[in-house]
């Protein structure tokens, strides 16, 4: 069993095997459990469901405390919230997405759940290319850190609203190759043409084409959030970590946020400008290792500063929109 003792990106593989488990676990106890047949998912649901997961992803962080000390536990639990604050306007596209394509909110939690095993994949990705390459070129932390304060700042002064999905590239282009069906089949991501009046062959429904949209969208979201969370922490196993537990977090509270996405209208102000802390963050992590500044962002200055934002950014939005119709 010595396999297990051997080293990875820093931790035990039976390290990396644990938290794997307890991934497999939630989405299993999820699928199987939870939603083994197909219903609509109420507010109620959604936040005692997000609770639940918030819950394993502090038990998770408590855990690291104890294992690799009071250093990795604060910056696991920054790069949590960070994830989590960072992620939330990715909601108010995938309700886009959602009600663009007319997918009820009966089969939105599906598309959702099998979205998450391509977030598992691509953000281990991503977040191991990101790693390597701060290992071999730290000065890379300096690019982390413009592309995030230009990110905040085009945020910042950017229309409140969405582009509609009609205009995406992306969307375009599957509608182009794609042989779509004109309705949904159920819960059914392919269907075989001949049995409902179409073209022989395998055709995608519209819900496959949501699942690729949806694919996407956290794709583009997570060119802001990772290089984010490695102005927290270089460690790839926190990176990734607080990356998944605050996603599957994220899109459980999903059905909650996405009846009310009308009363978030200025929640985009507070991102933008943790975007543009965590970029000048990000940059004087490599001025500091090169010795040519002293001054450094405590991780805890960091949690409470994207805490703050985060409140004020909620309370701001609920205030200015409490007389607000959600069709307005």
């Amino acid at each position: 069993m010595e396999w297990l003792s051997a080293g990875f990106a820093g931790y035990p593989l039976w390290v990396w095997l644990m938290f794997m488990a307890i991934v497999l676990a939630l989405l299993a106890f999820d699928l199987g459990v939870l939603h083994k047949e197909e219903k609509e998912i109420g507010v109620k649901e959604s936040l005692m469901l997000s609770a639940f997961y918030i819950g394993v992803g502090l038990a998770f962080g408590g855990w690291i405390w104890w294992y690799q000390g009071a250093d990795a536990g604060m910056q696991y639990l920054t790069g949590y919230v960070v994830e989590k604050s960072l992620s939330m306007d990715n909601v108010f596209v995938m309700s886009l997405i959602f009600s663009s394509l007319a997918v009820p909110r009966l089969y939105q939690h599906r598309v959702l759940f099998w979205g998450i095993l391509g977030v598992i994949v691509m953000r281990a990705l991503m977040i191991g290319l990101g790693a390597a390459l701060v290992a071999q070129f730290q000065w890379v932390l300096v690019l982390f850190g413009l592309f995030l304060i230009a990110t905040g700042i085009k945020m910042l002064f950017s229309d409140d609203e969405h582009a509609p999905i009609q205009e995406n590239r992306m969307y375009q282009w599957l509608r182009g190759h794609l042989r779509l069906t004109p309705d949904l089949h159920g819960k059914q991501f392919l269907v075989r043409g001949e049995k409902h009046g179409l073209a022989r062959g395998w055709w995608a429904t519209p819900l496959l084409l949501a699942l690729i949209m949806v694919e996407s969208a956290d794709l583009v979201f997570a060119v802001d959030s990772i290089p984010a969370i490695f102005a927290i922490t270089q460690d790839p196993f926190l990176v990734y970590t607080s990356n998944i537990f605050a996603i599957l977090g994220l899109r459980a509270l999903y059905f909650a946020l996405a009846a009310m996405v009308h009363r978030f209208h200025y929640l985009k102000y507070a991102l933008s400008l943790v975007l543009v802390l965590i970029g000048v963050k990000v940059g004087l992590v490599f001025f500091n290792d090169a010795g040519w500044v002293t001054f450094k962002i405590p991780t805890a200055w960091s949690l409470a500063a994207t805490l703050g934002l985060l409140l004020a950014g909620v309370l701001y939005s609920l205030h200015k929109t409490r007389d607000q119709n959600p069709n307005d």
